[in-house]
């Protein structure tokens, strides 16, 4: 086999390996939703976050109880960024700062269900 072959050869193989690590490598899109009302963020949080802190956050499940949460609003922004290993995901990558802000809003502002 030619040695120009060989070296083309490689070089292709390369810089498709690149390409594979580039895209590897990539953020995942923002988040496609609009958080206007507090009805949006409840939405929101039942799709994104419900999963694990049940109740609307008002219950523990895999996750704790959000409502009431004596954690500050830089622990929060921080755990829902960074997410906890084996524990939470981290969705730093996939929401805006103003939905993660919203979302704190929301869990600042929890009441029991059916009461004040």
């Amino acid at each position: 086999m030619p040695l120009a072959y060989m070296l083309r050869a490689a070089a292709a193989a390369a810089a498709a390996t690149l390409v594979v690590v580039w895209a590897a490598s990539a953020p995942p899109a923002r988040a496609q939703v609009e958080i206007r009302t507090d009805q949006d963020v409840e939405r929101f949080f039942a799709t994104t976050c419900g999963w694990c802190h049940q109740g609307g956050g008002r219950e523990e499940g895999r996750g704790p109880a959000l409502m009431g949460s004596k954690r500050s609003d830089d622990y929060l922004v921080n755990r829902i960024a960074t997410g906890k290993a084996g524990k939470m995901p981290a969705y730093g990558q996939s929401l805006t700062v103003e939905q993660i802000e919203a979302i704190i809003h929301y869990i600042r502002n929890l009441k029991p269900e059916g009461g004040g």
